[in-house]
């Protein structure tokens, strides 16, 4: 399986263990950053890692800040995204046999390295279970995009996407 890893500044190190977990157990790893513990913007790699999946180049995505909540939250801005923030096993296997989440997000600074892994696995090895309730929730959760997909060609697979606001951070225009 092909997965897609991402994160911020923050977990870098997680992240990399993470990496070397899933290729010990033979998965290929496209690993999007960061890369290491200089201050980052979250965003962008949460939505790499969703266009990675969203576009077929990978089956599955992986992200983790330090709580999880906001590189979540942008993997779920991405058009096709449906990322599940979990904290456990139970929820990341929820998340891919019932809402067929494509990305799980976690906070590396709110679960352990032993749980980190145990979660991704617990994703990886879920299957989707589809019946026609699952069906049509999903469906009513993806056609919350319909009304934007006008504005998917300007966000999809733009590489220039962040540079404003990466070379305002740059300028000192954001304070966090």
């Amino acid at each position: 399986m092909k997965i897609a890893l991402g994160c911020d500044h923050i977990v870098t190190s997680l992240k990399m263990q993470v990496s070397d977990h899933l290729k010990s157990l033979g998965h290929e790893v496209v690993d999007v950053g960061t890369y290491d513990n200089t201050r980052t913007h979250y965003p962008i790699y949460g939505k790499k890692v969703a266009e990675l999946v969203v576009s077929g180049k990978c089956d599955l995505g992986v992200v983790l800040c330090g709580t999880g909540v906001g590189i979540s939250t942008a993997v779920n801005k991405t058009f096709g995204a449906r990322c599940a923030l979990v904290r456990d096993c139970i929820t990341a296997q929820y998340a891919r046999e019932e809402l067929n989440a494509n990305v799980i997000a976690f906070g590396g600074m709110i679960v352990g390295k032993d749980l980190a892994l145990e979660i991704v696995d617990s994703f990886i090895n879920s299957k989707y279970k589809e019946t026609e309730e699952n069906k049509k929730l999903i469906d009513k959760l993806m056609a919350l995009e319909d009304k934007y997909d006008k504005d998917k060609e300007n966000q999809v697979n733009n590489d220039e996407f962040f540079d404003e606001y990466i070379e305002k951070w740059k300028k000192g225009y954001y304070h966090d």
